[in-house]
């Protein structure tokens, strides 16, 4: 059958305190000019903006989330602060290297990769 994209899935743990929303921005710029990706619309959901109560408490829930919207899919990522995780979907109809985009992953969030998957969409 004919591959339609791929989808690369990074699970990250013990990474750095870089989860605020410039960095992840830079990571997105960067990402996207390393593997070759037309940067589209962003969006974040964290509780910038948000009244104190209503903010999140819990370790597995307190973080921000982002879909950086590009040409040929999305990219996303969900940061949990107090735990130290960041978790990322590449989906893109357009081939990138995954072994590139892994690592700079790793390496932009100072974490380990605990868990890598590849899916080729059909």
């Amino acid at each position: 059958m004919k591959s339609y994209g791929k989808e690369l899935i990074l699970d990250l743990h013990e990474c750095d305190d870089v989860f605020t929303r410039a960095s992840i921005n830079k990571y997105f710029e960067d990402l996207c000019l390393l593997i070759d990706m037309k940067r589209c619309e962003l969006y974040f959901w964290d509780d910038v903006g948000v009244a104190e109560e209503e903010k999140q408490t819990q370790a597995h829930t307190k973080g921000t989330s982002a879909v950086q919207f590009i040409l040929t899919s999305n990219i996303t990522i969900h940061t949990l602060d107090d735990l130290k995780k960041v978790f990322v979907n590449i989906f893109s109809c357009k081939d990138f290297d995954s072994d590139l985009a892994a690592n700079h992953t790793e390496g932009w969030f100072g974490g380990k990769v605990v868990k890598r998957m590849e899916i080729d969409r059909i």
